[in-house]
């Protein structure tokens, strides 16, 4: 309560997108190599020891470490800038990171599936890792209450911070949603929604933005977005997340 909270939501700035788009592509001729049938060709994929399986994994992983690194530049350059303004230290500052995580990702985990124990490789897309209290993954600080879980809002709205529950063990391989989703297509919103009127109604809630670009801005508009409060009273009714807190925007830098 009063705290303010940086939030850094960013990834690997497109090659993981690259990735994904190479290897879907590619992996349509597996379908028939490994006998597998699908309801949509953008599904295709191929068995997770097979070498093309290994390949598209190995890429993967390297999108993530980059992404990993890259929110790891952002957050020093985010603490060099409190710095200068604030002239103290980000340690003074209490400018300490609480939680990384990767959404968009696959991950080799022990899940339970019709009451046994098996080795899974879970890929999450427009999710994140949800698992609760106890699991060994977990940091030993947050083991007792279960992972923390970032669900970012937009720009005009608000952002939550959760933690994972057994729950979501149980039904959802420990996943959760990782955002509220789009409402519109960022070709729709373009269309749709002017960035001056945007800056105006964002300003007359006292949200600062700063934006690289006309495009970026009305792209990312609220209007373009499900109302993520919604979003959070479902995940936290499911019981697959719990609400710890809610995050109101003061500023906003749009890459």
């Amino acid at each position: 309560m009063g705290q303010i909270t940086i939030m850094i939501h960013s990834g690997s700035r497109g090659l993981g997108y690259q990735v994904c788009e190479d290897y879907s592509r590619s992996m349509v001729s597996c379908l028939q190599k490994y006998h597998i049938n699908v309801p949509d060709r953008q599904l295709a994929c191929a068995p997770v020891e097979s070498s093309e399986g290994k390949a598209y994994l190995a890429a993967m992983r390297c999108a993530a470490n980059y992404a990993w690194a890259n929110r790891q530049c952002l957050m020093h350059l985010t603490r060099k800038a409190f710095e200068r303004v604030f002239g103290m230290s980000w340690q003074k500052l209490g400018m300490f990171l609480i939680y990384d995580v990767a959404h968009n990702i696959a991950k080799v985990e022990r899940h339970m599936v019709d009451g046994q124990e098996k080795l899974l490789c879970v890929h999450r897309k427009g999710a994140t890792r949800a698992f609760g209290p106890g699991n060994p993954a977990i940091p030993d600080r947050y083991k007792k209450i279960g992972q923390p879980v970032i669900i970012p809002g937009d720009m005009g709205r608000n952002s939550y911070l959760l933690v994972g529950t057994q729950q979501a063990m149980e039904e959802t391989f420990g996943s959760t949603c990782h955002g509220a989703g789009r409402l519109k297509s960022r070709t729709a919103a373009a269309k749709s929604i002017r960035p001056d009127v945007l800056l105006k109604e964002l300003e007359s809630k006292g949200i600062i933005v700063k934006a690289s670009g006309r495009g970026t801005l009305v792209e990312e508009a609220p209007q373009a977005y499900k109302d993520v409060n919604d979003v959070v009273d479902v995940v936290h009714n499911a019981g697959i997340s719990k609400r710890v807190c809610r995050m109101r925007p003061l500023g906003v830098i749009k890459g």
